[in-house]
């Protein structure tokens, strides 16, 4: 992405059922319907490397609960870690691997029919995985904070933060139970994009 314009619009206090975070929004226009979205701990210390989760938003994981990905839960794990270790996470607008919500649904009717993530959408004429994360970088760094322990499962995540100025110290794992419906979304992340998954660890 090339949006250097991303800037913090506008912040606030956010109680959650896993404390009181400060919550910024951060875009390149203060009109933006869809900006990302800030989790910081009140007591951050950016003198030493801080645990921040990069997390792309999943409408139907985060939100409504589906089974068929591990997204929602490793945003619930996430909020606890950070509260935990005092950390940050950035919520980035990028649906379904950036093809969006519509694109998703369509993606989800070919996976109904066998098909897995990356094949779903190559029959719809898209890319596996249009997502970065530069944005990411450019919101760290905003925040003061150039040394990270990035919590994720997803190599290419941490390579492109390296590659946009960010040193990240440390990889932690976040490994939620397998589901039989959502087995195969994991077997295609490990397999076709290089997550670093243990399935064996899993529980189906």
């Amino acid at each position: 992405m090339e949006n250097r314009g991303t800037k913090q619009q506008a912040e606030a206090l956010l109680p959650t059922d896993w404390g009181t975070f400060i919550v910024t929004v951060h875009s390149d226009d203060v009109g933006e319907y869809t900006p990302h979205i800030v989790l910081r701990h009140p007591s951050l210390n950016i003198k030493e490397a801080v645990y921040v989760r990069v997390h792309s938003e999943c409408v139907t994981g985060d939100i409504f609960h589906s089974q068929k990905c591990d997204c929602g839960k490793q945003l619930t794990e996430s909020m606890k870690l950070i509260e935990e270790h005092k950390g940050v996470i950035i919520y980035l607008r990028q649906e379904g691997r950036g093809i969006g919500i519509i694109n998703k649904l369509k993606a989800y009717r070919h996976q109904e029919a066998g098909m897995d993530t990356i094949e779903a959408n190559h029959a719809l004429g898209l890319e596996s995985d249009y997502r970065g994360y530069e944005e990411a970088a450019i919101i760290l760094k905003d925040l003061g904070i150039n040394k990270v322990k990035l919590i994720t499962n997803n190599p290419a995540k941490i390579k492109d933060l390296v590659k946009n100025g960010i040193t990240v110290e440390d990889r932690i794992p976040i490994l939620v139970p397998a589901l039989k419906e959502s087995i195969g979304y994991l077997k295609t992340k490990k397999e076709s994009m290089g997550h670093l998954l243990n399935l064996s660890e899993t529980k189906t």
